[in-house]
């Protein structure tokens, strides 16, 4: 049996949405027209892939199907790409968006000349491992932290870069004023947690270690809610990467942190099992670019990383 990849495209990009109508509209296609491409590829594999009753979701033969699905999608690109010369494009999810990602694998991919990326926002580390176990994308960068239950089994990652974080204060903070703070000075302090705790690992650590109980979190409403939220409470903070930009005008305040210099760990992830044409060239510029820019430097009596990211530390110098 042949497969026809307008019905795949019309599978995964269903399975993506689990609504046919906004399938349909991704497609630029009749949600009629999607409902026959489904039926279509269901009838030539003789199973169901989705179940209509009460919502759409996926059976256990669309579970399947649904990494598969994106593979062959992904090798139909590459063959176009061969004869094109234009080279496969490669996924890539991001997340942490706050830490604005992307002007790390920016860096990287600068070092490699022409690379086609097609960056892809996800939601945080969970939502992104689902999507490469399911060949939804090819990459993930951002903060990668061990996830229960071995949702993350199947995946590998490397360690490509530590970014020394700051504190971030409003301008009426009563520590605005220092040149630079101790963790432990931050204590009396409220920590503002820009997405709900459970989901901010780093920071979630960073407040166990070094004693801060008082902690707030909110939905993630963007760069500009979060300024506003630290100008107007004067007893919070937050951290943010000391590279990433903050707005000029906010008035804030990025504090160094000394004794020790806590330490942000961007990874990237893949599934071992559909490695991209690609990867090795990506791999190869985070790993030139690294070493230019010594993002990989740590010294342990200087520097602070939650016990998660000293394993993965120690596993990629190994």
């Amino acid at each position: 049996m042949d497969l026809d990849l307008a019905l795949v495209r019309a599978f995964t990009t269903t399975a993506g949405t689990l609504h046919f109508g906004r399938a349909a509209e991704e497609l630029r296609t009749s949600q009629q027209a999607l409902s026959k491409r489904i039926a279509r590829l269901e009838e030539q594999l003789a199973v169901r892939l989705f179940v209509r009753k009460g919502g759409i979701r996926l059976t256990e033969a669309g579970e399947r199907f649904l990494p598969a699905a994106h593979e062959a999608l992904a090798a139909g690109e590459r063959a176009i790409a061969a004869v094109s010369g234009s080279g496969p494009a490669v996924r890539i999810d991001t997340w942490g968006h706050l830490y604005a990602p992307m002007r790390t694998v920016a860096q990287a991919v600068q070092a490699l000349g022409p690379v086609r990326l097609e960056p892809g926002p996800g939601r945080d580390w969970p939502s992104v491992a689902q999507a490469l176990l399911h060949g939804g994308t090819d990459l993930g960068f951002g903060r990668v932290h061990p996830l229960p239950g071995g949702r993350d089994a199947g995946l590998t990652q490397r360690l490509v870069r530590l970014e020394p974080v700051d504190a971030v204060v409003g301008p009426d903070h009563p520590l605005a004023g220092a040149d630079a703070l101790r963790p432990a000075d931050l204590r009396e302090c409220t920590l503002w947690c820009p997405a709900e705790l459970t989901r901010l690992d780093f920071l979630r650590r960073f407040a166990d270690a070094f004693g801060i109980t008082r902690r707030q979190d909110g939905p993630n409403l963007g760069l500009d809610h979060l300024v506003q939220h630290l100008r107007g409470d004067t007893a919070c903070f937050t951290l943010f990467p000391a590279d990433a930009p903050l707005p000029d005008h906010a008035g804030l305040r990025a504090i160094p942190l000394v004794e020790p210099a806590p330490l942000y760990a961007w990874s990237l992830a893949w599934r071992e099992s559909a490695r991209h044409p690609l990867l090795d060239t990506l791999l190869r510029g985070f790993t030139e670019t690294g070493r230019s820019r010594r993002w990989l430097d740590y010294t342990p009596r200087r520097d602070w990383l939650p016990d998660t990211d000293h394993a993965k530390l120690a596993g990629d110098q190994g």
